[in-house]
């Protein structure tokens, strides 16, 4: 069935839409959790949770695409229950994404700081547009669903030091690129352990 079946099975009320969406995307959520968690149980929880949420938001929201949507669901879901997991310090998954990117992107600690956070966000979206298609995809890829540096080198066919090399590329892009916007950030790009 295409997403646009599953959402009107949402908008119609009918509970076979989320065995559809588990049937089409479960392994997919699935995957998008475990790269953050590392954890079975915990994905699986959080891919419950994210059919839970598409029942309670569709309606009214009417994605076009599905699969990014519950990609985005997914996400935040498991990055809260890392955020609380790791304040147990229970996990360490997602520290080695976020430790390339510290550099360029500094925490948020008040509102202007907030507001600073919106403006960047919109800044590095200029950017992401910007960049070639597989460019893009492997930022997003390894930065927001946090998939190792060695499973993306063997998706796309090549060794690891060579995706690892390209990712600090862009990395320095991003810098210089934040730079140009006014938003410098020191040791952006620095090249983490992989």
């Amino acid at each position: 069935m295409d997403d646009m079946g599953i959402v009107r099975l949402f908008w119609q009320r009918d509970e076979s839409a989320i065995a559809e969406t588990e049937c089409k995307y479960g392994s997919f959520c699935l995957g998008v959790a475990m790269s953050l968690l590392s954890d079975g149980e915990d994905a699986r929880e959080c891919v419950n949770e994210a059919l839970y949420q598409a029942w309670s938001r569709i309606p009214p929201q009417r994605p076009e695409k599905l699969r990014p949507w519950l990609g985005r669901v997914v996400r935040n879901i498991a990055v809260s229950l890392w955020r609380k997991n790791h304040r147990q310090k229970r996990y360490n998954g997602l520290e080695q994404a976020l430790s390339e990117l510290e550099d360029c992107v500094p925490a948020a600690v008040d509102l202007q700081q907030d507001v600073e956070g919106a403006e960047l966000g919109e800044a590095i979206s200029r950017w992401l547009a910007a960049l070639g298609k597989e460019d893009r995809i492997l930022f997003v890829r390894r930065y927001w669903y946090d998939i190792p540096l060695g499973e993306l080198a063997n998706e796309i066919g090549v060794p690891p030091k060579k995706l690892a090399q390209r990712m600090y590329r862009l990395r320095q892009n991003l810098k210089s690129f934040l730079e140009k916007e006014d938003r410098p950030y020191e040791n952006c790009g620095q090249l983490r352990s992989v």
